[in-house]
């Protein structure tokens, strides 16, 4: 019984660690045969059907969909903050007084 209410705990909770994904469909030419390239929603750029790309969101994609390229800290020490670089695609987390100096991420969410 311990064993069925913990997986059934681990199921309800595992989404929590996930990453934020999306999936579309594959567009159709107005013929009605499957288009040769796909579109990224997020920058309009064209992509070959197989391929792999980040886009300018910091989405790891294909032509079927879409997963954030980062992990997003949700536990930090008090006297630090967390920047955003979309650069690099990651959260940088330093002190609130010196930005210099780097902070520990005491839990995160996603990849």
């Amino acid at each position: 019984m311990k064993f069925l209410v913990g997986s059934l705990l681990l199921c309800a909770v595992l989404h929590l660690s996930q990453s934020y994904c999306y999936r579309k469909q594959l567009e159709m030419t107005p013929d009605g045969k499957p288009a040769t390239y796909c579109v990224d929603t997020e920058d309009g750029t064209k992509h070959a059907l197989g391929s792999k790309w980040r886009n300018s969101e910091c989405m790891d994609c294909t032509c079927q969909g879409c997963c954030t390229a980062y992990s997003t800290p949700r536990k930090i020490p008090p006297d630090c903050m967390m920047e955003f670089d979309k650069e690099n695609c990651k959260y940088n987390v330093f002190k609130k007084n010196d930005r210099t100096i780097s902070c520990p991420v005491l839990g995160a969410v996603g990849k």
